[in-house]
């Protein structure tokens, strides 16, 4: 006798004896009459997915033949959910409905057997060991083979190959797949469906049906809830369970899942599936996966850090081998833990957040052996390293903005995720180069939030007087500054240079730079007094050091001629502008950035001293080799643009300025975005020439949106937001509204004197507008934005 099997023979038996032989032929045997569809309990909470029901109905309704249809998505999505309900609606529609639990071969045997036990009871009643599971099974798949007008259910199939001779083998009826793989089905299933996550409105309508059937429930926080839980529905069904049997509101359970996400996570309600978790559901897979050796796991947990799209696939090089990053990535999407194209990677948040979620408990405690604590952590320690490996080593270069663009949700994302106690020198270099292509964006609060980050990372790690510390330092005063708050900003470089002095020798090139960015926040200030002789000594400094053709002497002599402009001495900015941009262009070229910025400058130098003759020509000059030298879209092209498009306001050119502005708005708000500084700075010209044409409706109204915007951006106290409140109050002073204009003005003097001071070149201007109007006399242009 073989070991093992069921074993039919004619021996003497006591009680009922069944004989193989006399089982009646499979297509003999016609469906029972009246029987229900045999199929999981029917849930009262199923919810949307109309589409997809119609798409099946579509996918189901081929005539002739068997039909083959699968569904595939990420373990909770709804699958199984998905079969039921149309398993129900069409029962009618089928002699016999059938459910196989088919997530291995051996379930595909038992549920075959099971169907041949119902089309012929005495198999199982009489004898079972009588007739074995595999010969049940193979009755029911000549059954299956001899009929029509069936469906069986095929649920989460795990391998392909496990149903691929069930399904070839029946020429009528319908079989339904369900199945986490969206790859190996080429040669059984003409057309894919994939199920995806529920809409939000109807992840909170699910929640809501579990939570108020019966009896009323506090559905405050529902939406943020279903958000937080990727609107999976096993998610959500796990969190309403759970509230519903603890009388948790929506909010206070969110609370939970984000102090003790490992419990959470795990916690089902008393009675229900503990397997059938958000810790639990997507365990199988990796278990699959890493018993294949497959680097899955190791990528799906570095993964767990980053937004949840549009991750670049190079990011992840480092971590292995071409082919077997690609075996790694191919298996994750083959299970539905990713989405994957030729350049991208997406997730489901849920699945990142469970991936970087430590179980605490041993693995021989049951703990999940897919996220160890110390994996985790080092997971977290690769994502920034990786990060750090990537980000490009500027953030002057426009070409490289696009890289910066791509990799910045992706530092949000790990900045968001991670503590402070954990950063890294890397993460601090991440934070520090995110900061200033953010702050060279305009996106001044999140750079501001990088920098105090990677500061205090810098100092508890390498300490204050680390060359690295200081420039965080200089960083997050620039930030400041860039936001108006000079009362922070100027504190933090006079302490930055102070240290810099200190542990560097005064001669350092580095001192210099520190003493530079100080200079440039008095100026910034109106503190022209200390700003111009500090812009003298550092000129003077780095001519000594470095010679008086070196880039940053040019650069220092560039910002000393700005400092005379501001503080009025025009003729004298204007002869130092002309030798500066001589300068640059024996040592650069003509046709060098800097050299091209020396014009700009030249150019507003004769404007500001009322030489419109000069100054349109060498702008209209400029701009032109700007266009053929950087592109139309570089920022200084643009920048270029308006600043000779304001010329042609002041000269009383509105015909050739207006329509020059609007191009620069829009071509401003598609490359940097509608709240970017520069934008706005644009916005608030156009207003401007709007006003010089005489249509003081159009001026009006695009001020009033250009400071609103910079109130919401920029803050209520910045400097760019006071000139846009003094811009606002001289068109309605221009509409002949000085009912209007006149307190405008009055608050706008008010704040420039306690935000600016006194004696600053924008309350200087304030006043002299609030005087004109008290006089009830023409206010002169107001300053343009550049």
């Amino acid at each position: 006798m073989a070991a093992g099997g069921d074993i039919i023979d004619s021996s003497t038996h006591v009680g009922d004896v069944y004989q193989a032989a006399s089982l009646p032929r499979p297509e003999d045997v016609d469906p029972p009459a009246r029987v229900p569809p045999v199929l999981p309990l029917r849930t009262a909470t199923f919810v949307g997915r109309d589409g997809k029901l119609a798409e099946l109905d579509d996918a189901l309704a081929t005539p002739g033949g068997a039909v083959v249809q699968a569904v595939h998505g990420l373990g909770g999505v709804g699958k199984s959910a998905l079969a039921a309900q149309w398993a129900y609606q069409h029962a009618d529609a089928h002699d016999l409905t059938w459910w196989v639990t088919a997530d291995s071969a051996a379930g595909v045997t038992a549920g075959l057997a099971d169907l041949a036990g119902m089309l012929v009871p005495e198999m199982t009643r009489s004898a079972p060991a009588a007739v074995g599971q595999e010969e049940r099974a193979a009755w029911a798949r000549r059954w299956l083979a001899t009929h029509t007008g069936w469906l069986v259910v095929l649920d989460n199939v795990t391998h392909p190959a496990d149903v691929a001779e069930l399904v070839t083998g029946a020429p009528g009826g319908r079989f339904l797949i369900t199945s986490r793989l969206r790859e190996g089905w080429y040669d059984l299933v003409p057309a894919l469906i994939e199920l995806d996550v529920l809409s939000a409105s109807e992840a909170e309508e699910l929640l809501a049906r579990i939570l108020t059937t019966g009896r009323p429930a506090d559905l405050t926080g529902a939406a943020e809830l279903c958000a937080e839980l990727g609107h999976l529905p096993l998610a959500v069904k796990q969190a309403g369970a759970y509230m519903r049997q603890t009388h948790l509101s929506p909010t206070a359970y969110l609370g939970l899942l984000r102090t003790e996400p490992a419990v959470m996570y795990d916690r089902a309600a008393r009675g229900a599936d503990g397997e059938r978790t958000i810790a639990r559901i997507w365990r199988l897979t990796l278990d699959h996966l890493a018993a294949d050796g497959s680097l899955a796991g190791d990528v799906l947990r570095v993964l767990a850090w980053w937004a949840p799209e549009g991750i670049p696939r190079g990011l992840l090089a480092p971590l292995g081998g071409p082919a077997d990053l690609a075996t790694a990535l191919g298996d994750l999407s083959a299970y539905n833990m990713i989405n994957l194209d030729a350049d991208t990677i997406a997730l489901h948040r849920l699945v990142q957040a469970v991936a970087r979620t430590p179980d605490p408990r041993p693995v021989q405690d049951d703990g999940d052996p897919h996220r160890r604590p110390d994996d985790i952590d080092r997971a977290r320690t690769e994502a920034t390293d990786l990060l750090n490996q990537a980000i490009p080593t500027t953030v002057e270069d426009p070409a490289q903005w696009p890289t910066w663009q791509i990799l910045a949700p992706h530092v949000t994302a790990l900045a968001e995720r991670t503590g402070p106690d954990t950063d890294t020198i890397a993460m601090a270099r991440v934070l520090s180069g995110t900061g200033c292509f953010l702050l060279g964006q305009g996106a001044l609060n999140r750079a501001i939030t990088y920098f105090r980050r990677a500061l205090a990372g810098r100092e508890r790690m390498l300490g204050g007087d680390h060359r690295d510390t200081l420039e965080s330092r200089s960083n997050l005063a620039s930030a400041y500054q860039a936001a108006g708050d000079l009362g922070r900003a100027i504190p933090l470089f006079e302490a930055a240079l102070t240290d810099c002095e200190r542990t560097l020798d005064n001669d350092h090139p580095d001192v210099l730079m520190f003493r530079n960015n100080l200079a440039l926040a008095y100026q910034v200030a109106g503190d022209l007094r200390r700003a111009v002789p500090l812009y003298r000594r550092i000129l003077d400094d780095c001519e000594r050091l470095l010679g008086p053709d070196h880039h940053r002497s040019l650069t220092y002599r560039n910002n000393l001629a700005s400092g005379y402009e501001a503080a009025g001495d025009v003729g004298r900015a204007v002869r130092l502008y002309e030798v500066t941009l001589a300068d640059r262009r024996r040592v650069l070229g003509d046709d060098h950035p800097d050299t091209l910025a020396s014009r700009n400058n030249l150019a507003s130098a004769y404007q500001a001293a009322g030489d419109l003759g000069r100054a349109i020509p060498l702008l209209e000059a400029t701009l032109a080799d700007c266009e053929r030298v950087l592109g139309d879209d570089h920022p200084d092209t643009l920048g270029s643009r308006n600043n000779l498009a304001h010329a042609y306001v002041v000269a009383g050119d509105a015909g050739r300025a207006i329509p020059l502005l609007e191009a620069t708005v829009a071509d401003r708000a598609r490359l940097l975005g509608d709240d970017h500084p520069g934008t706005l700075a644009s916005r608030n010209n156009l207003a401007a020439a709007y006003a010089a044409a005489s249509d003081p409706v159009r001026a009006v109204r695009l001020y009033k949106a250009t400071l609103a915007d910079r109130e919401r951006v920029l803050g209520a106290d910045h400097p760019h937001t006071l000139a846009s409140r003094n811009n606002l109050a001289h068109a309605y002073a221009m509409a002949g509204n000085p009912g209007r204009a006149l307190p405008l003005f009055q608050r706008v003097l008010a704040d420039s004197e306690r935000v600016l001071g006194a004696e600053h070149p924008t309350t200087e201007t304030v006043r002299a507008n609030l005087a004109a109007v008290r006089r009830m006399s023409g206010p002169g242009i107001p300053r343009p934005d550049r």
